[in-house]
């Protein structure tokens, strides 16, 4: 039996739909285990594409098992939406082949709108969240007031758990100039999803424990990236959950031990959407080139990502931290048309130079990237399956950016397309 861990090793956006897709027609159970709906994976399959955001990538294949599991917050609403819409593409959604854990937190619309008060107020300060709730959901969550999956069973403990929630919303509500928010209406609204939800609810910790005795093979799927981790990614310009390997466990419910193999997969160059340190940005046009040809845009947002050179620190750095065992090299082709490559080495700080990046964000503004060059291979990669193939100006590339991470490589993709990648290693089957 393996078990693999799934995780972007830079601030989201890897790719990573295509590499799940992969895994989950090979793992009998996918597992979502934090995040929300503000990060979202596209799959095209037999010419058809699905934008994923809640659902993990098991859905939509036969026979597999999806789990969306207590480190994952719910937007209900958001969840009903996106069934309907994926079973108006012919996907069957039902309690054998999607289970929600009952320990859940759920999205409410004071959460929606509490994230928007605040990014509109913050000025300069913003963070530039998704404006979905998902910061002010995980807040109540550690508060202690959260509404959970199981407590729409009872309208009597949704009515006191709806209580406690607004006590606190409505303090900071009214203090912001804001309207209190009514409880009746939410609870009635509430009430009458809560059968549609619960019908898939189950103790997902239980469900693993079933799966691992029948060896079944388990995908950990993360949404977002390693360097928008809430403990150890650019801090405050965060996400609001742990998105490390090790949240694989905690949010599902299973020991450490269930993991076999964490990849992470990596961008042949690097992007980041939202505000926040980025040391190897290129606001010019290599960096539009780069956004062009890779069609960095999100899929839950629509918005433009920006892009810079590959930052082999901040990988080295992400791979140390999450355990990671090998990495799938994404968008290789992006760059095809470059004269030279540049790879972030080392960066210099306050005129030192440093292999590392800094915890506080000043220093992580401040840091300059001290790059090694590449000559470019000006041919295509375009849909190249065989490493030996390749141009030999990317195989340098390659094999030095497998040297400075100090984990291998596992695949090359090729091209947006499922089949064009060149598999090293097949973590389900070392």
């Amino acid at each position: 039996m393996r078990n693999v861990v799934v995780v972007g090793s830079q601030w989201g956006d890897e790719g990573k739909g295509k590499i799940v897709d992969w895994l989950s027609s090979q793992a009998d159970v996918v597992i979502r285990f934090q995040g929300g709906h503000n990060a979202g994976h596209t799959l095209v399959i037999d010419g058809i594409t699905y934008k994923l955001r809640l659902l993990p990538s098991g859905i939509v294949r036969k026979n597999k098992i999806s789990i969306i599991g207590n480190g994952v917050v719910i937007d209900p609403w958001a969840l009903l939406d996106e069934i309907k819409e994926i079973k108006s593409k012919g996907i069957e959604v039902n309690q054998k082949n999607l289970i929600i854990s009952e320990a859940a937190n759920l999205i409410l619309p004071f959460h929606k709108e509490m994230d928007e008060i605040r990014e509109d107020s913050a000025g300069k300060a913003k963070i530039g969240t998704t404006r979905r709730g998902i910061g002010p959901a995980y807040e109540d969550k550690v508060g202690r007031r959260s509404i959970r999956v199981m407590d729409l069973v009872s309208e009597k403990n949704l009515d006191h758990r709806l209580e406690t929630a607004l006590l606190h919303h409505n303090v900071i509500r009214k203090g912001l100039g804001k309207e209190i928010y009514k409880k009746d209406k939410l609870k009635k609204e509430l009430l009458i999803i809560a059968p549609e939800i619960l019908k898939y609810s189950q103790p997902v910790w239980k469900k693993i424990d079933e799966f691992k005795t029948q060896d079944k093979k388990i995908l950990f799927e993360g949404a977002q990236g390693i360097l928008l981790d809430v403990d150890h990614g650019t801090y405050p310009f965060v996400t609001s959950s742990n998105t490390v390997a090790a949240s694989a466990a905690t949010g599902s419910g299973c020991g450490p031990n269930t993991i076999n193999y964490v990849l992470g997969i990596t961008k042949a160059y690097t992007t980041r959407v939202g505000e926040g340190p980025f040391p190897t940005e290129l606001i010019n046009d290599i960096g539009e080139q780069l956004g062009t040809r890779g069609k960095e845009f999100g899929t839950v947002t629509s918005r433009k990502r920006r892009c810079g050179w590959f930052d082999g620190v901040l990988v080295r750095q992400t791979i140390k931290v999450s355990g990671i065992d090998g990495i799938a090299l994404t968008k290789l082709d992006v760059l095809d048309e470059l004269d030279e490559i540049k790879m972030c080495i080392a960066y210099e700080l306050d005129g030192k130079k440093i292999d590392y990046l800094p915890a506080a964000v000043d220093d992580q503004l401040k840091v300059k990237p001290i790059y090694e060059t590449f000559k470019g291979w000006k041919s295509s990669t375009h849909g190249i399956k065989k490493f030996e193939n390749l141009p030999q100006n990317a195989k340098v590339y390659i094999q030095e950016l497998e040297k400075f991470v100090q984990t291998k490589i596992s695949s090359i993709s090729t091209s947006p397309e499922r089949n064009d990648a060149i598999l090293i290693e097949n973590p389900f089957e070392i």
